[in-house]
């Protein structure tokens, strides 16, 4: 079994990707899925995130206020990493669990969708690396408009992660997503018989 990681920047179109991937019938495991099960109402993980930050990162129902914690975490470094060291070990056991289950269900290729693949040294779970790649400019752009973030609070998010530039040049396969989405699905495509021919 193949196991191949998909990452890029925030708002550079990996999810268009990884729909993609699920469309063709391809085993994806989110890291974005998985941090939100880790810290479901109940688990461990809720709970030390309530002691460290406090009740007010919590909405009334309990359910954790992701807004209100992107505040705090984008805006200070310490408390970034700290939120990282409780959930980071949790979320790589959970997709580990659904790499084991692919294997069982005899599955040759699976995805590692995986936002912060390099910053959060899991680099070691993929044998591959396909990185969706947008310029700095845009990204800025796209994150103002989907987020509804001043361009600060998007520059914020986007410098909190390893630059695309960097990504880029670590990558094995690129997907320019600067053009239409039907050209980056034209890329992985090619990317995927590439992957298959290997």
């Amino acid at each position: 079994m193949k196991i191949i990681g998909l990452t890029g920047g925030i708002a550079s179109g990996k999810s268009t990707i990884s729909n993609r991937l699920l469309e063709k019938g391809y085993t994806v495991i989110d890291a974005d899925i998985a941090a939100r099960k880790v810290v479901e109402i109940g688990t461990p993980a809720l709970q030390e995130i309530r002691d460290f930050f406090g009740k007010d990162v919590l909405q009334e129902d309990g359910t954790l206020n992701r807004k209100k914690l992107g505040e705090i975490v984008f805006a200070d470094e310490f408390m970034r990493k700290k939120l990282n060291e409780l959930t980071h070990p949790r979320i790589r056991e959970w997709m580990l669990n659904q790499v084991e289950q692919a294997a069982k269900n005899g599955a040759e290729l699976v995805f590692m969708d995986i936002p912060l693949l390099y910053e959060s040294e899991a680099l070691h779970l993929t044998e591959k690396v396909i990185v969706v790649y947008l310029d700095e400019e845009t990204q800025i752009q796209r994150l103002m408009e989907r987020d509804k973030l001043t361009k600060d609070q998007a520059l914020q998010r986007i410098r909190s992660q390893l630059s695309m530039e960097e990504k880029k040049a670590r990558a094995d396969y690129i997907i320019d997503n600067r053009g239409t989405k039907k050209e980056a699905l034209c890329q992985l495509d090619k990317i995927l018989l590439q992957i298959k021919g290997e």
